[in-house]
């Protein structure tokens, strides 16, 4: 049952308005004045309903007062100027006089499940920040908490910030860590792979054109860059970005603006870039491929983010969450890995990061023919041995060329990057910065 107080200083009304709403089923606190109202603490009830002219005061100075508390503005003197008034001082509806009751219920039921649909996501949301502070991002490594430091600390700021990492792990991710924690969190959010869109496409669709700008061209097209006013441009896969691309997007950066194919004059942008690679751009810089200027307004701000199998027990933690989100997602009652699937979970090398270990987890809750997941369920194929020897980088990377190269013949795409423990799209990333592209037929 739902308290509500009703504020009303014309008796007749008040009585109407009290019978009506007990009749629903609420519980009503029915008082003839803003002195009272105040008296009566209109912040401990459920919903205020209060008439807009009252002897003495206005019926929208207890808005403030009733917060977090919606209230409902009622009023015999209907018109626009008074709606938008009183929705502008913070009133979630506006029932002018008189009223229907029917539409009045509807209007107090409707304004009381909104209200609690919020304190729940409130709440949710104060839960899920309490246990995962950036973002949703979970991790207690010392590797991550340091991605979180750096994450808070940029996130308030207008810095131009450049994501590293491995395919998979939460390059994304960070980029909506940090628009949501800044001062353009309601603005749009905006993600662009580089990497999938084709090279003569690509100025098009960041920076748009003008009518007429190339052949198919029948229309004025607004951007990406322009798209994202206000708000965050995420781009993954900078790496890939066209020579012109990027000469278009050092512009953005140095001047903020930014001038459409085919036009003659730049216009005026407000976007925070926000860009992601899995490539080395000093080796890229170093070959020519990418602008040395671009790369240096890029690098403001250098967050890298850990592959998986650096972080330690987070592996266990991450694939605990993981799992509930997929039992929720895919309607299945909730399930628990077995011991010994757990230990394949902290053995395995996870070449493909926590997109991978998503996917496994996601598998197995599929498979799954009781409330326990086994390791058969999970399906993890053991990771290719590493070469003896150093295990740094170099090391892996000559191990994968050497791999590729021995069974590309034999196997398809698909097939490789199964062998290998990573996505087809992890083979590919990981073709073009080794230059090892997939061989003709």
């Amino acid at each position: 049952m739902s308290t509500l107080l009703v504020v009303e200083d014309e008796a007749i009304t008040r009585d109407t308005l009290t019978g009506v709403l007990e009749r629903a089923g609420h519980r009503v606190t029915a008082v003839d004045s803003a002195e009272a109202a105040r008296t009566a603490d209109p912040s401990t009830f459920d919903l205020v309903l209060t008439d807009l002219r009252l002897p003495g005061a206005a019926g929208t100075d207890l808005i403030a007062i009733a917060e977090p508390t919606p209230v409902i503005v009622l009023t015999s003197y209907a018109s626009v100027r008074s709606a938008v008034d009183s929705m502008k001082q913070g009133a979630v509806d506006y029932l002018a006089k008189p009223f229907d009751h029917d539409e009045l219920v509807l209007l107090v039921d409707r304004t009381l499940r909104t209200a609690d649909l919020e304190r729940q996501n409130a709440a949710l949301k104060s839960q899920v920040e309490a246990h995962y502070p950036v973002g949703g991002m979970i991790g207690e490594s010392p590797a991550m908490q340091a991605v979180f430091d750096r994450l808070q600390r940029v996130a308030p700021t207008s810095a131009t910030v450049l994501v590293l990492g491995e395919s998979g792990t939460g390059k994304e991710l960070a980029a909506r860590a940090i628009h949501d924690a800044s001062p353009r969190k309601d603005g749009p959010f905006i993600t662009v792979n580089c990497a999938a869109i084709p090279a003569g496409l690509i100025e098009s669709e960041l920076f748009g054109h003008e009518k007429g700008a190339f052949t198919g061209a029948d229309r004025q097209h607004r951007g990406l860059v322009e798209a994202a006013e206000g708000g965050t441009l995420f781009l993954d896969e900078i790496g890939e970005l066209p020579a012109e691309a990027q000469a278009r997007l050092l512009r953005v950066l140095q001047a903020g603006e930014v001038r459409r194919v085919g036009a003659t004059g730049a216009r005026h942008v407000d976007v925070r870039l926000v860009a992601a690679t899995h490539r080395d751009l000093r080796t890229l810089v170093a070959k020519g491929d990418f602008r040395e200027d671009l790369y240096y307004r890029l690098q403001v701000m250098e967050i890298r983010l850990p592959p998986l199998r650096e972080r330690g027990g987070d592996v266990e933690a991450l694939a605990e969450a993981l799992l509930e989100r997929a039992c929720h997602r895919l309607n299945r009652p909730p399930l628990a890995l077995t011991e010994a699937a757990r230990r394949a979970v902290r053995e395995h090398d996870w070449p493909g990061n926590v997109r991978e270990l998503e996917n496994a987890i996601e598998r197995a809750v599929i498979l799954a023919d009781s409330e326990a997941i086994d390791t058969a369920a999970l399906g993890l194929e053991p990771t290719p041995a590493r070469p003896e020897g150093p295990t740094d980088d170099l090391s892996l990377d000559e191990y994968f060329i050497h791999f590729v190269r021995s069974h590309e013949g034999e196997l398809t795409e698909t097939e490789l990057a199964r062998r290998l423990g990573v996505s087809r799209k992890t083979l590919w990333e990981r073709r073009q910065r080794l230059g090892i592209p997939r061989r003709p037929g």
